[in-house]
């Protein structure tokens, strides 16, 4: 998946309530994360991914977003991952 431009719509909100900084986001995504498609989207050709990784610091992460038909990946949520997502993500 090409992603050209990433943007995070609250960031507050994933510092506030999951303790995840924007530039964790950043470091995911470019750390060859593993995604995966999780639901169609509203609108035909932009539908909802999750990506799976770790952080430079050794957080392994969840980030769920929008692929864009511009290639720009609009992140709507990210989180912690459970064990059984750490254990989807191991088998990479």
């Amino acid at each position: 998946m090409d992603i050209l431009d990433v943007v995070i719509l609250d960031e507050e909100k994933l510092e506030r309530k999951h303790g995840i900084k924007p530039r964790e986001i950043f470091e995911l995504l470019d750390s060859d994360p593993k995604i995966f498609f999780d639901e169609k989207g509203n609108i035909p050709g932009e539908d909802v991914y999750a990506a799976m990784g770790q952080t430079y610091g050794g957080r392994y992460l969840i980030v769920f977003f929008i692929y864009k038909k511009n290639k720009v990946a609009l992140i709507t949520s990210a989180r912690d991952m459970i064990s059984k997502e750490r254990k989807r993500y191991g088998k990479k």
